[in-house]
């Protein structure tokens, strides 16, 4: 596909790099760590008051605001066609418990950046803008993740969403309502619509950063399974059980880890990008003298192709019922979340690549993690921009992007929606054209 040209009138336009990279740290006032890392988890009070700011933020620059029933919020500057949806520029606020100052948070305050670019230089796009702070994108409160764009998607019901319950028993609903951000809003796609979804992330990865390049186009996202595998064996006296009569569920899962890493890590699956891991790990009773008799574990399956994740799991459980039967195991296997792989519309990558380019970034990438684009792109066009983050560090108080990287990804937003927004605009314009010749010939053919 051909490059896409930008209009005369924004070529001279540019993002402050001073500017949003002060956003990005005022925003980060609320929730931060000593470590200089960020713990802001869905609904807490952090949240509750970023959430303040970002209303009070985007209030500065012509927009109102929709909440709705799961708390995302939709900041729209009006534009000259306000009969179509908002192009929406989205990310989210919540954090990792042990997370950094970039992931999310640089998407929304480069959403920001562009009403504040668009403000000071009195532009009117064609179609309105929106810029969304999505709700619960990390799940780390509330299992799962990308869970308010999900339910804006249908993916899940509102209901679902507001019984989702933290470590402790609380639900999603419950402190959504305590903190204020129920809204009014149906959340839904078909109701509150959005025209196309930019998204701006931190790549989470070490390429661009081992490329020394400050930002790249998003092909799509890979596909992603999660399980949650109970595993179930025989509590003993550590002492006065041989070590053949044993059914010892923690030594069997520690198996089961092993056998997922060499699945993804030999053959045909690891040259195609496979993932294959556990991180959750949860034995009991905790005693230093007994067996373990029961182990909880999370699996995450992750492949560029959704027939390896397929395969990738076969392999898996294959592998792990002989363990079981070895050590005289019960297994529960437990799909608990599918995001199949996602390749993002080709226009909105294309607005994407042609903004890159201008600041020489070529590399276009595969992104290995979930995000609310992947929901956004089943119902509107979707794109993706990654800017690099030192190291590839990501869900890490060390996460950090230079301040010149962030200001290139912020840029490369910038002129991707200014030209998806001219797109727009040619596109409406060619309809109604046509639509008005057929009306004349319609209007001749009946004179004659």
């Amino acid at each position: 596909m051909a490059a896409r040209t930008l209009s005369p009138a924004y070529s001279s336009l540019k993002i402050n790099s001073e500017r949003i990279n002060a956003t990005i740290h005022e925003s980060c006032q609320f929730g931060n760590t000593p470590d200089g890392g960020m713990n802001r988890l869905t609904a807490n009070e952090d949240d509750k008051k970023v959430r303040d700011w970002f209303i009070t933020k985007t209030k500065e620059y012509g927009c109102s605001h929709k909440v709705d029933a799961i708390g995302n919020i939709f900041a729209i500057r009006p534009g000259k066609n306000n009969d179509i949806p908002p192009i929406a520029i989205g990310s989210h606020l919540d954090t990792q418990p042990t997370g950094g100052r970039y992931d999310g948070i640089l998407g929304v305050c480069c959403g920001i950046e562009v009403l504040k670019v668009l403000d000071e230089n009195n532009i009117t796009t064609y179609a309105p803008v929106a810029v969304v702070d999505w709700t619960n994108e990390e799940g780390a409160r509330f299992p799962p993740c990308m869970l308010g764009s999900g339910v804006w998607a249908e993916q899940f019901t509102t209901e679902y969403g507001h019984s989702r319950t933290d470590a402790s028993g609380v639900t999603l609903g419950d402190e959504l309502k305590k903190i204020g951000y129920v809204g009014d809003e149906k959340a839904s796609y078909k109701t509150n619509p959005i025209l196309a979804h930019f998204e701006v992330h931190i790549e989470q990865g070490p390429i661009l950063d081992k490329a020394e390049l400050p930002a790249a186009a998003v092909r799509g996202v890979q596909s992603m399974r999660w399980y949650n595998l109970k595993v179930v064996g025989r509590e003993a006296h550590t002492g006065s059980t041989p070590m053949d009569r044993r059914s010892d569920a923690l030594l069997g899962s520690a198996k089961m880890i092993v056998e997922a890493n060499r699945v993804a890590t030999t053959g045909i699956l690891a040259e195609r990008g496979a993932r294959a891991t556990i991180a959750v790990i949860n034995s009991s009773p905790q005693s230093i003298n007994t067996i373990a008799g029961d182990v909880q574990m999370n699996l995450d399956l992750r492949s560029p192709f959704d027939d390896d994740v397929a395969e990738i799991e076969r392999q898996c459980r294959e592998g792990f019922d002989r363990i079981a039967e070895e050590h005289g195991l019960k297994l529960m296997f437990e799909t608990i979340w599918t995001s199949p792989a996602v390749n993002f519309d080709e226009t909105m990558k294309q607005c994407v690549r042609s903004s890159a380019l201008e600041l020489g970034c070529s590399m276009e990438l595969t992104s290995g993690a979930g995000h609310d684009s992947v929901y956004t792109s089943k119902h509107v066009p979707t794109a993706m921009i990654f800017v690099r983050c030192k190291d590839g560090v990501s869900h890490n108080p060390a996460e950090y992007t230079r301040l010149e990287d962030c200001a290139a990804g912020a840029q490369v937003l910038l002129r991707a929606y200014l030209r998806y927004d001219d797109y727009i605009r040619n596109e409406h314009t060619a309809k109604i054209r046509d639509v008005s010749a057929v009306a004349i010939q319609e209007k001749s053919a009946t004179i004659s």
